[in-house]
């Protein structure tokens, strides 16, 4: 009903629309926002239980696990351009968007046949292709929905249902490994099948963006894209790539901060599915008040703070407090406002800057560089686990942590200065 209220909404033109933080957000945005919310409960199913699956379950090595937390951050980024490259070629955003979506589906029912870490390893190599190949097409149909403006309205509203997705799926593992005697594989089979559910979704409900207007309108519609690299051309968009990369070479994965707190309080295995529930939580309840925020105040200043408060997070895990319930509230909370103010807001401050025929391209060019860096810093991070332990490598992606964001501020300020 919904649905059919914000279509109606869209075509009738001379209807003003509802001010206020209220108003209707376009049909597609709140469709692709249902979509992401199953699928997330599905992944986050198995991102809850996987940290201790392959690192207590099937023995893999912190070193291990940090290459295989790094693969899911960017092993497969070169396919988000890929994956933006055909949307934008083909203006078939949602195939493109399906496939990667059907594609993880596949992966969930693949992890019950594998039993060793590195065939596990396989199976969310393929499961990361398919984030890789949906992501950018699925961004770039909520930016062609909305004007410049709204940009981070929109974003947060989508966020906010995919978190949802994020704080029922480890909510549901929790459930699953209470009741279930073969515990991992019972949770992998429901994360099937709720997978499943999400591609049928996306079929049904979700509607393909209209072919933007050639920029040159005597051109052949068969005429070649303009490269990649002529994107970073685009005032802004450079500047923009290189802080989400620095920033990202010393974004210590969630994964990480999970085990280090499950260490601190000596959590029980049953209950560690928990730990992103809190997380989630929080994500939900700021991702559109922080989006509105940061169409108000300026995104990249957002985006900055956002890693201010992951930061926080790393200093508070580090710090002599006691192993309890403020220990945890804490860091959950600063975690979760962290991707509230960097996941939506990059994406609602890249999308003005990039024109319509080529935005799933420079959305994917942006979320490359970015998963890039984080999948080196993960190795690093889990490099120095390895040699040094938990809280000397905590401490020194903090310090790169402090330096990048202070390098980029500067940066940004002189800049900044030089233009006015």
């Amino acid at each position: 009903m919904y649905l059919s209220t914000s279509r109606a909404a869209d075509i009738a033109g001379d209807t003003p629309a509802p001010k206020g933080p209220l108003r209707a957000v376009p049909g597609t945005v709140f469709a692709l926002g249902l979509v992401s919310l199953v699928t997330d409960v599905s992944a986050e199913m198995v991102t809850a239980v996987l940290p201790l699956y392959l690192m207590a379950g099937l023995g893999m090595s912190p070193l291990a696990f940090g290459a295989l937390d790094g693969l899911h951050q960017g092993a497969t980024a070169l396919l988000r351009l890929a994956g933006g490259r055909i949307a934008d070629r083909t203006h078939r955003r949602k195939l493109v968007a399906g496939t990667g979506y059907a594609l993880s589906a596949v992966c969930k029912a693949a992890l019950l046949a594998v039993t060793t870490p590195w065939s596990v390893a396989a199976v969310l190599a393929a499961d990361r292709t398919g984030k890789g190949l949906r992501t950018a097409p699925r961004d770039a149909l909520i930016s062609l929905s909305v004007p410049p403006e709204e940009q981070g309205r929109a974003f947060g509203v989508h966020r906010a249902l995919d978190t949802a997705g994020a704080l029922l799926g480890p909510l549901a593992a929790f459930g699953v490994l209470w009741v279930a005697v073969d515990g991992y594989e019972a949770v992998f089979t429901v994360s099937c099948c709720i997978a499943v559910l999400g591609v049928v979704m996306l079929a049904l409900f979700v509607r393909e963006a209209p072919a933007p207007a050639p920029v040159q309108p005597a051109a052949s519609p068969r005429a070649p894209l303009p490269p990649v690299r002529t994107l970073l051309r685009l005032p802004g968009l450079r500047r923009l790539c290189l802080t989400a990369a620095v920033l990202g070479l010393f974004t210590v994965g969630d994964a990480f901060l999970y085990l280090l707190l499950q260490r601190r309080l000596d959590l029980s295995a049953a209950y560690f599915p928990l730990l992103p529930v809190g997380t989630a939580a929080v994500f939900l309840l700021a991702a559109l008040p922080v989006g509105r925020l940061a169409d108000r105040l300026g995104r990249r200043r957002v985006f900055l703070g956002g890693h201010a408060l992951l930061l926080g997070a790393c200093l508070l895990l580090l710090a002599p407090v006691p192993a309890g319930a403020p220990l945890v509230a804490g860091v959950l909370a600063l975690l979760g406002l962290f991707y509230a103010a960097t996941d939506g807001v990059l994406m609602a401050a890249a999308g003005p800057l990039l024109p319509a025929e080529l935005r799933t391209t420079g959305l994917a060019a942006l979320q490359t560089a970015q998963a890039l860096a984080r999948f080196a810093g993960s190795l690093l991070f889990g490099a120095a686990w390895t040699l040094w332990g938990p809280g000397q490598a905590l401490g020194l992606a903090a310090g790169g942590l402090l330096l990048s964001l202070a390098a980029v501020t500067v940066s940004g300020g002189r800049r900044t200065g030089r233009s006015s």
